[in-house]
């Protein structure tokens, strides 16, 4: 009988976004049979719902201390030299490393470790754009650079991401495989039970927001949509699902001008609201692959989102959705398309499903894995 694959999976935290579900579905889905795990993570801030606490409670993983967001340098040493002895006493073959503080810390443990490892890193995205100042991400850069060189194989959940990261001199262009984040289908509601459920009227069309309200998410861009749409006198309303730290200040800002959003908080029925809706968007400056996107697109929602990062492998424009300029006017032009013809609405919603049951299914997203894992 074959033995077992020894991975050992590192992500600094599993704070409800994109990276903790792709992290889980590996930890769940890849035959145990074949592949023995252990999950290695920090802890989430505490404006930041953990996925392993809310959704994943079925998956069991080590932390360590100082892994999470902040970067401070006794925290960071103190998890690096946490990471060199898990190393040492785990013995992985693999250590697949997701995120960019884990992907830093994880990398030189492994090398400092030295068990001969294979180094695999995922960039979820990247910080090359819309996070630091140009000197630090200059030093960001430098720092992949020569951590690409040390690992067997870089892995990019889109297209745009690696091709940003190649043309930024991180890994050659071998290097790389792009591996689209899978999902399972989602749960299936009639539309009329799920906008029941949620509280919310039948009569009005909803476009829905689920994302962490963040800077990069630029949820202030959203209520600039907002506000030009009841300008335009369309009747809309908009559904907000997420927390962060501009949760309170965004709904100050939509009460004070009279607009129409809900703001539900945290949630962990996105297929319901999903299914309650009538069109998705997102207003973010930069992205890797949204996964909220291709939740939406699996509930046949067409989507106007700005076209960024890698949402041009979710969104294929004037197909399933639009891909929009940053700007407020040019994001309420497309919504307008869309909330002025039902029949645009349901190809493009259509569309989109059959896309994502092509490219973002979770049975190509494990069988993407897997076979990488046994070659390496």
């Amino acid at each position: 009988m074959a033995t077992q694959v020894k991975v050992m999976q590192i992500i600094a935290r599993m704070n409800v976004g994109g990276p903790a579900v792709i992290v889980a579905e590996l930890m769940r889905g890849l035959d145990k049979s074949a592949f023995e795990q252990i999950l290695v993570t920090g802890f989430c801030d505490e404006n930041e719902a953990d996925y392993l606490d809310t959704v994943a409670k079925d998956i069991k993983a080590t932390r360590i201390a100082g892994l999470g967001r902040s970067v401070s340098l006794l925290a960071d040493l103190k998890a690096f030299f946490g990471l060199v002895s898990l190393i040492r006493k785990y013995k992985p073959d693999l250590i697949h490393t997701h995120t960019a503080k884990a992907g830093v810390l994880g990398r030189l443990a492994s090398l400092f470790a030295g068990r001969g490892a294979v180094r695999i890193h995922t960039f979820h995205g990247h910080l090359l754009h819309g996070y630091f100042n140009g000197l630090t991400t200059k030093i960001v850069i430098l720092i992949e650079k020569i951590l690409a060189a040390r690992t067997s194989v870089l892995i990019a959940i889109g297209s745009k991401v690696r091709d940003d990261l190649i043309a930024a001199g991180i890994g050659s262009t071998n290097k790389y495989r792009v591996f689209f984040p899978g999902l399972p289908a989602p749960k299936t509601f009639a539309k009329a039970a799920a906008q029941s459920a949620l509280g919310i009227s039948s009569q009005t069309l909803y476009i829905t927001f689920v994302g962490r309200l963040t800077q990069i998410k630029r949820p202030d861009r959203l209520l600039d949509v907002a506000k030009e749409c009841k300008q335009r006198g369309l009747d809309v309303h908009f559904l907000v699902a997420g927390e962060g730290e501009l949760f309170e200040s965004s709904k100050e800002r939509s009460q004070k001008e009279q607009l129409k959003i809900t703001f539900f908080g945290w949630r962990s029925d996105i297929d319901q609201i999903f299914a309650a809706s009538d069109i998705a968007i997102l207003t973010s400056d930069n992205e890797g692959i949204p996964l909220t996107l291709i939740q939406a697109a699996q509930a046949s929602l067409p989507i106007v989102a700005t076209n960024v990062g890698s949402i041009s492998d979710i969104v294929i424009n004037e197909s399933n959705g639009y891909l929009t300029p940053t700007n407020p006017a040019d994001m309420a032009n497309a919504v307008e398309k869309l909330v002025r013809d039902p029949q645009l609405r349901k190809i493009m919603g259509e569309t989109g499903k059959a896309r994502a049951e092509q490219y973002f299914s979770l049975d190509r997203m494990l069988k993407d894995h897997a076979d990488l894992y046994r070659t390496l």
